[in-house]
């Protein structure tokens, strides 16, 4: 049975049937409609006093054994990032919502942006490796938000769903008992494992080792396997080839949906796994074509990692301020 449903809506919609027990958040546009929805279903759930509050209480509840979440826009999802490298530290499985609005700061909060993608990747410190999902509709926000419940508990680590102030407030006829999916259970209460160390320091066997290269480099590759080899089992993208074109486009989220009258003159590859980059498949469409032009509403964030993967010079069409104009997205690509 089709139901009519926002993004924000299906998001909440998918956390439920993904099993969520716990969710903390702070209102803020465009993002509150999740937790207008979550509110109301029979959950733990807690309003905090803000964002910081937010998080650790997700991080907690997750540590209880309960899968948890939290939502939140550009602003407050600066404040999180100190507690989520605390959470990929001691390997916490959460997931956590940022729909994006123009920025830095206050910004423009009303209006959309792709402004969040250097640091959903890069917004602790210190060298960590997240697994971030980017939707471009309401049946995929729907789809997307269990599988990063699934990859959280596969990776034991917080996992990013991007969104955005258009796709989060767009309305679309979903299908959701069509929607194939399966649900990973909580095999155990973080807490359970007596030799894990929760305070964050670099640690064997629950005792602090913060003077240990060795150690930490052990850690370091325990890690970043770990992730590699969940990540495999979400390599999500769409790839439309035209054998026409000599040139390749690159988008994501709601500006993929934009330029998809585009598809009759140039190959689009839109990844839905932004991070870790999907390389291997970047390559192997990048090496058909002799242009390479990302599409984004940012000054170059997503672009400047698909130039670090394919070490060959990538144009970019930016789209700031809160629209995505297709006229000029043309003739900008007609006068490369």
């Amino acid at each position: 049975m089709k139901k009519l449903l926002q993004g924000n809506e299906a998001i909440g919609m998918a956390a439920i049937k993904a099993g969520l027990g716990f969710y903390s958040g702070y209102p803020i546009t465009p993002s509150s409609e999740i937790m207008h929805f979550l509110a109301k279903q029979d959950i733990e759930f807690v309003q905090t006093e803000d964002e910081l509050a937010a998080i650790n209480m997700a991080i907690g509840a997750s540590l209880g054994g309960m899968k948890s979440m939290t939502s939140t826009s550009g602003p407050g999802f600066s404040l999180m990032q100190e507690a989520i490298g605390f959470a990929h530290k001691i390997e916490i499985p959460l997931v956590i919502v940022d729909v994006q609005r123009v920025g830095p700061s206050t910004g423009m909060p009303t209006m959309p942006s792709q402004g969040d993608i250097s640091q959903a990747r890069h917004g602790s410190h210190g060298d960590y490796f997240p697994i971030v999902f980017y939707p471009n509709s309401v049946e995929e926000c729907f789809k997307y938000t269990i599988k990063a419940f699934n990859a959280s508990e596969e990776s034991l680590s917080p996992v990013i769903l991007l969104s955005d102030a258009f796709l989060s407030h767009l309305y679309e006829t979903v299908d959701v008992e069509k929607i194939e999916f399966d649900i990973k259970k909580r095999k155990i209460s973080p807490l359970g494992d007596k030799k894990r160390h929760f305070t964050g320091l670099l640690s064997e066997g629950g005792v602090p080792k913060t003077r240990d290269p060795e150690l930490y480099k052990k850690w370091m590759e325990k890690m970043s396997e770990k992730i590699e080899k969940t990540s495999k089992n979400y390599e999500f993208f769409d790839y439309k080839e035209n054998e026409e074109s000599d040139t390749l486009l690159i988008s994501f989220g709601i500006v993929s949906r934009i330029i998809s009258p585009l598809k009759d003159n140039y190959s689009i590859f839109r990844p839905i796994r932004l991070f870790p980059v999907l390389e291997k498949k970047l390559k192997e469409v990048a090496d058909k074509h002799e242009k390479i032009v990302v599409i984004e509403m940012n000054e170059g964030q997503y672009k400047n990692e698909v130039e670090r993967v394919l070490e060959r010079k990538v144009n970019l069409i930016k789209q700031t301020g809160g629209k995505v104009d297709l006229k000029q997205i043309r003739r900008e690509l007609d006068e490369l």
